[in-house]
């Protein structure tokens, strides 16, 4: 039946509406709140819509139900306790308190009112259940219970026991209220006897559910045996899979699920495409990100905010920020997410200046900087020696949006100083901080006593380093790179056998690149590759070619007291060359992606950014996936930075050896 309201009358009899004698069958009130309402309305909005239909004379009693049925569910928030109130109100105004009213109270009402409400309901049903039971899941979710703690599962037990008492427990719909709720409290041995004990009673819903649970305990093991059970499988199947090997860190695998989606004709979701997004990130893997994008592409899929902001994160971690700027331009809608992703993606790539403009903005748009934010453009001034508006944007930080200071904004704020040579402001810097320092910040300033030539105080701190962090085997290395900067072959040979003492050993600098859909991996000096004679005539080749460009190398990286011909051949077979080469015989002209290990020597970097200059070839060098774009025109604006998470470098020595993944070594050691 269509609802039309009636004509207006004409101008000069014009009045103010009043409500009508006789009421209007609820079905029209359905009908115009159809119309009214969007898909997901808004408080505000049904309040809306309740007043047009008491200005329409609609708003009965019987149309009261309907109005509680298109509320939000309410945020369990102290300050909306006066908002409660209106639900409230709408059930007790209803004529019929059916159990469709007293369901849509318990559904919008946060814990723990629902379970307050529920002994005095005046209609139930089994549906009843499902709601109680979401009401403690999605508390769950938004507040997680301390460790050990039983009250949530508790509680859960009890609507458990309740339902059953009524006889609703063999309810299909209550039987997967039960399997979710157990998952999202962590019972798996209660959620498996609720989905085992009525096998008839079960439905993909049910299997899901299941699945999640054990994805959230860390069981992906499991989650991929109930996967493999399943009789049906939907697209929600399928992502929480994905999220559940990403979850653990076997991330290849969790892009080898999405393709297998794929293929099997499954129409990726949101969450799929998000999840796996992030997996290619992290591994760095520029072609595995490019297929997800297309997964995207193929199926006409909307770029959402969550979507846009995984791919700019993405091809920003994978060394393509063209890429990503163009994501992000064409970006619909943006969040602060994209936003930060886009803007720790240029400083990353050295376009220092473009994260800056693109900061200001950010802030001109309205939007409020997170801790985030300011580490994204803290790195922008550092990399491109902005020292002064790296200064005030370190003090806007706290002053203008009270963002308390955190280690990575100081090691930005160190890194800024030492790059500029202002090593004693920047010990000050550390020395005042209000939290305990970082040995990593400590290292940051021993590289800038080497890099700038102040010996005698690279001493005193690399010493100190040693005190702080005995085990970290970096911190040795670059202590002896200083004495062997100043000549003191002695002090270089004790600080080598003070790390043998301390079986601290320095781990051998690898380098890793995808070619023809292969990983290869390579070490310094390397004669186990199956093309090691074209790849060293290779090498040869564009030496001779730098040379003739003016080259020169520089051995000082080299901590051994040898002639300098023997320094300038352990130079000349690092790692990343054998890769660079590599690069060249499978790929004229694409981009050479390395993943290192280990930090970059000063001459291979010198080297690279040599090659990029008289090969005009785009060379990426990443470490975990965080990867730095070099080209021939970056070689004449600034020099080549690669970088170096502070968060991977605190790493104990044994996890920093498996750069990317266990799962990308696996198959490393397969192949």
């Amino acid at each position: 039946m269509q609802f039309e309201a009636p004509p207006p009358p004409p101008p000069a009899a014009r009045r103010a509406p009043t409500f009508q004698a006789n009421p209007v069958p609820a079905a029209d009130a359905r009908l115009l709140l159809g119309a009214l309402l969007p898909r997901r309305p808004t408080l505000p909005q049904v309040r809306q819509a309740h007043a047009r239909l008491a200005v329409l004379g609609l708003a009965t009693a019987r149309a009261l139900p309907h109005l509680l049925a298109a509320l939000p569910r309410f945020a369990p928030d102290a300050a909306a306790d006066a908002s409660y109130s209106y639900p409230i109100s709408l059930f007790r105004r209803s004529s019929s308190a059916s159990a469709f009213a007293s369901n849509h109270l318990l559904r919008v009402l946060p814990h723990p009112l629902p379970l307050r409400l529920f002994p005095r309901l005046p209609r139930r049903n089994p549906h009843s259940f499902t709601f109680l039971l979401a009401s403690l899941s999605n508390h769950l979710d938004a507040d997680p219970a301390p460790a050990g703690s039983s009250a949530p599962r508790f509680l859960g037990a009890h609507v458990h026991a309740l339902a059953v008492k009524a006889g609703a427990a063999a309810d299909l719909y209550v039987r997967n209220a039960l399997v979710h709720f157990y998952g999202v409290c962590g019972d798996v041995a209660a959620m498996r006897t609720a989905f085992d004990e009525l096998p008839l009673v079960r439905d993909v819903v049910t299997w899901n559910a299941v699945l999640a649970g054990y994805v959230r305990a860390g069981m992906v093991g499991d989650a991929q045996e109930v996967f493999d059970e399943m009789p049906v499988r939907d697209e929600v199947s399928w992502s929480t899979l994905v999220g559940g090997y990403v979850k653990e860190g076997e991330l290849e695998v969790a892009l080898g699920v999405l393709k297998n989606m794929v293929a099997q004709g499954v129409r990726a979701n949101e969450a799929a495409i998000v999840t796996a997004l992030s997996a290619a990130a992290q591994l760095g893997l520029l072609e595995q990100g490019k297929f997800v994008h297309e997964v995207v592409q193929r199926a006409a899929m909307p770029v959402s905010v969550n979507v846009g902001a995984a791919l700019v994160d993405m091809y920003s971690k994978c060394g393509s920020v063209a890429a990503a700027r163009e994501v992000f331009d064409a970006m619909p809608r943006r969040d602060v997410f994209a936003w930060n992703s886009m803007i720790c993606g240029l400083a990353a790539h050295g376009l220092g200046h473009d994260a800056v403009e693109l900061f200001e903005k950010f802030v001109s748009e309205g939007f409020c900087p997170t801790s985030v934010t300011f580490v994204g453009v803290l790195n922008a001034c550092s990399r491109i020696g902005l020292v002064d508006k790296g200064r005030w944007y370190f003090k806007l930080m706290a002053e203008k949006y009270g963002i308390e200071s955190e280690m990575e904004h100081y090691g930005c704020m160190v890194d800024l100083l030492s790059r500029a040579g202002l090593v004693q402001e920047a010990i000050e810097l550390i020395e005042g901080m209000h939290i305990p320092p970082d040995p990593v910040l400590w290292g940051t300033v021993l590289s800038a006593c080497k890099r700038h030539g102040l010996l005698d105080l690279g001493i005193t701190v690399g010493n100190k380093l040693i005190e702080l962090d005995p085990a970290h085997d970096g911190h040795y290395v670059l202590l002896a790179g200083v004495y062997a900067t100043a000549k003191k072959w002695d002090e270089v040979r004790k600080v080598r056998k003070l790390m043998s003492s301390r079986g601290t050993s320095k781990s051998a600098g690898w380098s890793l690149m995808e070619a023809h859909g292969m990983v290869h991996k390579f070490l310094v000096g390397d004669m186990d590759h199956n093309d090691s004679a074209h790849i060293y005539n290779m090498l040869g080749m564009i030496d001779r070619r730098l040379a003739e460009a003016g080259y020169v190398p520089d051995v000082s990286s080299v901590l051994h007291d040898i002639g300098d011909e023997e320094k300038v051949h352990a130079i000349k077979v690092h790692s990343e060359r054998l890769a660079i080469a590599y690069g060249f015989i499978v790929g004229a002209d694409s981009p050479i992606r390395i993943v290192k290990n280990l930090s970059v020597c000063g001459d291979c970097h010198e080297f690279s950014k040599m090659v990029t200059k008289v090969f005009d070839r785009e060379i990426i060098m990443a470490h975990e996936a965080s990867a730095h774009k070099l080209t021939s025109s970056d070689y004449k604006r600034q020099p080549m930075i690669l970088m170096s998470s502070k968060k991977f470098l605190r790493r104990p020595h044994e996890e920093r050896g498996s750069l990317i993944s266990s799962c990308l070594m696996d198959r490393l050691s397969q192949q």
